[in-house]
Formats: C-alpha cells, structure tokens, sequence
C-alpha cells in the first residue's frame, strides 16, 4: 500500500488515480496513524512552501514524515513535494524544509515565471529512472527550483540554466516535475517507485 499525504495541498486524486491504473493500491490519508500502515509514502505538493510546510506541521506530518524516512521507508516527493524534502526555500520568505535532502529552494530569476511545459530530462541515474532514456520529456509547472549539489541530482534540466529536475539521497527521492501529468514516462517512473 502506498500511502499519499493529505497535508490540504497537492494534487492527490490524479496521484492516486495514475498508481492504479498501474495495477497498485494507494490511500490518501492526513492522520500520521492511517498512514502507518502504508510501505511507501508519496508526498505530493502544488502551492506555496510557507504554506505548505505550515500545514505539514500543523497535523504532525513533518516529524512523522521524517521518521518514516530515517527508518528507510521509500519517500516521493512530487512538485512542491519534492521541494519540502530540501533543507529551506526561499519562496516569500524563508521557510525551513524537511532537511532529508541538502539544498535550498530559490527562485527562477530569468524567463517567464512560473516554468511551465515540457521539459527534457538529462543526466539521469538511480532507480526511479530504469529503463528511462536520457532526454525524456516530462511536464513542469513551478517558480521555484532546487538549489543542490551533484550528489544528490538524480536528473537534470534547463530553462535559463541546468537545475535538478531529481533529487534523491538513499531511500528519499523526489521530482520537481508531475509524472502523473507526464504520459507514458511519467507511468514507467511511478511503476519504478512501486517496485522498490
């Protein structure tokens, strides 16, 4: 069972939607007990940082989601998901992530904002990319990137400048494109996810 958070925000009913089509099972639950039960956890997010993190808070998620992760249960972040795993973001004002991954959320400072379309996706390595060619297209839609190192870029892409469209450090993964917006691609990466 994959368990998709409720925090008030994301994009959840088209998460769900895409794992089943996939032939697995997944739950959309708020309360850190109903999501006990989940093997894997998909942190979804469309929205702003501060507002988001508040209400992760507000419900006891950031602390259970981080402890979940430090036990090794497969952590994915999508969108504004992905952006929660980093250390802070400087989305109006300065907010303090999660800290499962090192970086910073900045803003795109060139080109029409948000960044929105199809993407190609390069550079890619670990697992949520097997059998994924380099070059992939998938589809974004944000105004904020993650600012990180090498280390932890599973994934690369432009606009303006190369940023990391993955990220990933052990067991906690994350994407700052929508797979379950990203067609075919997009299936394969979340049928990836399902089979760790």
């Amino acid at each position: 069972m994959i368990g998709i958070i409720d925090y008030g925000m994301g994009n959840l009913r088209s998460v769900k939607k895409a794992i089943e089509y996939l032939g697995g099972s997944a739950t959309v639950e708020r309360a850190p007990s109903s999501l006990d039960r989940c093997e894997k956890l998909i942190l979804p997010g469309v929205g702003s940082f501060g507002a988001g993190m508040a209400n992760l808070r507000a419900a006891g998620l950031d602390e259970y989601v981080k402890r979940r992760a430090k036990e090794g249960t497969p952590l994915l972040g999508i969108c504004l998901g992905m952006q929660f795993l980093l250390e802070e973001s400087e989305e109006e004002g300065v907010f303090q992530g999660l800290g499962l991954v090192r970086g910073r959320v900045v803003p795109f400072t060139e080109g029409k904002i948000p960044h929105m379309g199809w993407n190609a996706v390069e550079d890619l390595r670990g697992p949520l990319f097997a059998g994924i060619p380099a070059g992939t297209q998938f589809y974004f839609v944000h105004s904020y990137y993650a600012d990180t190192t090498e280390e932890y870029t599973m994934g690369t892409t432009e606009y303006y400048r190369t940023f990391a469209a993955a990220v990933g450090y052990g067991n906690v993964l994350g994407v700052q494109f929508h797979p379950e917006k990203s067609g075919a691609a997009g299936l394969q990466l979340l049928r990836n996810y399902m089979s760790l």
